[in-house]
């Protein structure tokens, strides 16, 4: 049976505010996410951690949660000298420290349980890679090897209680292909984003209109949109998704638009005040974006700056 409550979510209409950066909250937190596993090393390091972020989250208005298994994948974890079986449980595991961290959200902020969806996180081959390869797509591997990569995880995520499948931060065709094979046997249903180089292109340079039409008539992609590229593309981003689907809802969730710059400075530059994201939120869901957060460099701060623009 395939999942209805996102789906139930989407027919009311209104905006809804997804969390934001897990890892960055993460760090905010003190947590030590070093290494190329990133934020998913606490799924067996500190699990409570994972919590606690998650229901930060909550407490700032989030109503769609992410796991923490973006950068998680069976290789990852087995270089850790974990079995096979264990790796997938850890996978697995994400969706229930979601699931906790929601209950006890619930328990003390009574309302039904499908007012908070979890989005189980299926991020790109590159954000295992730990090279940066999910902003260009230059993977240097075949399809069959994306698919070998992505089937069993994407499997695992499918049968857990999560609500949705959120592949994301896709930066090529060619995965976007392989994920739209592999989904049509989900029972989930799922969104897709795409990470962006411009206001026009997908990272491999695939015009967005291309990128999204592939995904126009499939049974379980139900929004399609853009994370973690920089804020001030999503307004004529949203534009052209709108225009080449206008069947799907649109999900948006950029990261804070600040630049990292490496030694001997070592450290962001930029501005991104949650107050600039209120006003931003509000032009995004005007532009025609129904599912808004963010992702890296955000925190509840910016979440909860978006539910009350919303």
């Amino acid at each position: 049976m395939v999942k209805q409550r996102f789906a139930r979510r989407l027919a009311n209409g209104r905006p809804i505010v997804i969390d934001g950066g897990l890892a960055t909250q993460c760090e905010a937190m003190g947590c030590d996410i070093s290494g190329e596993l990133w934020s998913a090393k606490l799924l067996q390091s500190d699990p409570q951690a994972i919590v606690a972020v998650t229901r930060a989250f909550l407490d700032a208005g989030a109503e769609i949660i992410a796991t923490a298994s973006y950068q998680a994948s069976r290789g990852g974890f087995m270089a850790l000298g974990l079995s096979e079986e264990e790796a997938d449980e850890l996978i697995v595991t994400s969706v229930d420290l979601a699931a906790q961290a929601r209950d006890e959200f619930l328990a003390d902020n009574p309302q039904p349980q499908e007012t908070i969806l979890i989005a189980a996180s299926i991020g790109p081959y590159g954000a295992a890679q730990s090279d940066g390869s999910e902003y260009t797509g230059n993977y240097g591997v075949t399809a069959l090897e994306l698919e070998a990569f992505h089937a069993d995880r994407l499997r695992l995520l499918d049968n857990t209680a999560a609500d949705l499948l959120a592949c994301e931060t896709v930066p090529s065709y060619t995965e976007a292909e392989v994920l739209a094979e592999l989904l049509r046997d989900a029972r989930s249903p799922a969104w897709v984003s795409f990470s962006c180089r411009d206001d026009k292109c997908i990272s491999d340079g695939t015009p967005i209109e291309a990128a999204v039409a592939l995904l126009q008539d499939h049974p379980r992609v139900l929004a399609l949109g853009v994370n973690c590229t920089p804020p001030q593309f999503m307004v004529p981003l949203i534009g052209r998704i709108r225009n080449a689907v206008p069947g799907k809802a649109i999900v948006v969730y950029p990261n804070s638009g600040e630049t990292w710059q490496p030694f001997p400075m070592r450290k962001w530059t930029g501005t991104s005040t949650p107050t600039e994201w209120a006003v931003a939120a509000r032009a995004w869901a005007e532009a025609g974006a129904t599912l808004i957060g963010g992702c890296c460099r955000t925190g509840p701060e910016h979440i909860r700056a978006i539910a009350n623009s919303l």
